[in-house]
């Protein structure tokens, strides 16, 4: 029989607070017991979503080993006391895992395949260091498949600032500092907290203890901090441990439904997903990932940028937003990205990281009925860029 294709309703998200890799806040916490954490919150919060109605679940992890590997969705949701007949799996594509997770789960609820599932995604870089246990095929560089900065994120970086000579370290350490004060007025203000939820850590040193807030941001950075610290991608070059996002231990997770079926169990829809695209670049240059991938979707929505009321976007580097900034014209400081601050402040735990945008966005759009359309986007390792686009289910033009 024919289908007809139903509407995705983002319900709600919930993030762990996001730790330093190392000796920071998870450093005796595993990873698939961050991920339960954010499970077992999202069944907390939506008493009117019965288990067994989950459909799926999709995790996101970019080094599958450890305790991020043994298909982790599945792992996750067994440990989360979930039915036994939930089924769940793995997604990589990097930092744009946790994104890909609500993307490809969101097209089978489309279809009809799934009526709940819940994605997210972890990354625990204290134990698994990016790039940990893989093996790139000599082929990329005896083939000159790819330069050898293609595989170094920090360098992909400095090449951008070399396409674009107009983004100066200073430019971009101004946007840093930007970062860091929003996301202090965001905490200061309660913004971002409702997002959270608490997580039992345990150190030798301290015991144990509870953790409630962000361990990254770096409030009162200024641009004479930034200005001393070091290049370590390249000898006098543009970026720093500043203008980054840092290396980070978090999960994060999603409950989307079909939009009749949210309306069934008494569930909030916060927004709605319009569209989706990833696209390719070259390697060399993965920041530029997410211009290709907007370009190719508002063109398919007949959208303008100008119809964009909100945009949350990755801050992995700070070139790589300004790259896009300036690519559709917009100022440094448009007051529609980012408003609450980015990854610069709060970090960045790779796979992750998608769903954290989303929540915030779905956050952003419940104070603004006045905006329909909003961006969650993002740079992908070995060259690509994806975009999601969401309707506001607050928008007051729907009263009308």
């Amino acid at each position: 029989m024919p289908r007809t294709a139903r509407d995705v309703v983002f319900v709600d998200g919930v993030r762990t607070p996001f730790g330093k890799a190392g000796k920071g806040l998870y450093a005796e916490t595993r990873a698939d017991d961050l991920v339960v954490r954010v499970i077992r919150e999202l069944l907390r919060r939506n008493p009117g979503l019965p288990p067994e109605r989950v459909d799926e679940v999709a995790i996101a992890a970019t080094t599958q080993i450890g305790d991020q590997g043994l298909t982790i969705g599945r792992s996750a949701a067994l440990l989360a006391g979930l039915p036994r007949s939930v089924p769940g799996f793995a997604v990589d594509r990097m930092c744009a895992g946790a994104m890909t997770a609500v993307t490809t789960t969101s097209a089978g609820i489309a279809f009809g395949a799934y009526d709940v599932v819940i994605a997210g995604g972890v990354e625990h870089m204290g134990r698994h260091p990016m790039g940990e246990g893989v093996d790139p095929n000599p082929r990329f560089l005896s083939e000159k498949l790819v330069a050898p900065s293609a595989l170094v994120m920090g360098s992909t970086a400095e090449n951008l600032h070399d396409r674009f000579p107009g983004i100066t370290k200073e430019r971009a350490d101004a946007y840093a500092v930007r970062s860091q004060e929003k996301v202090a007025k965001a905490y200061a203000d309660g913004r971002l907290q409702p997002d959270l939820v608490e997580v039992l850590v345990r150190s030798a040193e301290l015991g144990y203890g509870l953790a409630t807030a962000d361990e990254p941001p770096r409030p009162g950075t200024t641009m004479a901090g930034l200005a001393g610290l070091k290049t370590p991608f390249r000898a006098h070059g543009n970026v720093t441990a500043g203008n980054s996002a840092g290396l980070n231990d978090g999960a994060t997770g999603a409950v989307l439904a079909a939009e009749e079926v949210a309306a069934e169990l008494g569930l909030t829809a916060r927004m709605r997903l319009v569209d989706f695209s990833f696209a390719g670049v070259e390697p060399e240059f993965m920041g530029v990932g997410p211009v290709p991938a907007t370009e190719r979707l508002l063109a398919r929505q007949g959208l303008e940028m100008s119809d964009i009321g909100l945009i949350e976007i990755n801050e992995a580097f700070a070139v790589q937003v300004l790259a896009f900034l300036e690519h559709f014209g917009l100022d440094d400081d448009d007051p529609r990205v980012n408003p609450w601050g980015g990854a610069i402040a709060l970090g960045h735990p790779l796979a992750s990281s998608g769903v954290r945008l989303m929540m915030q966005l779905a956050r952003l759009f419940a104070e603004r009925p006045d905006v329909r359309y909003g961006l969650t986007t993002m740079c992908v390792g070995m060259g690509m860029g994806g975009t999601v686009l969401w309707e506001n289910t607050n928008w007051e033009g729907n009263a009308k």
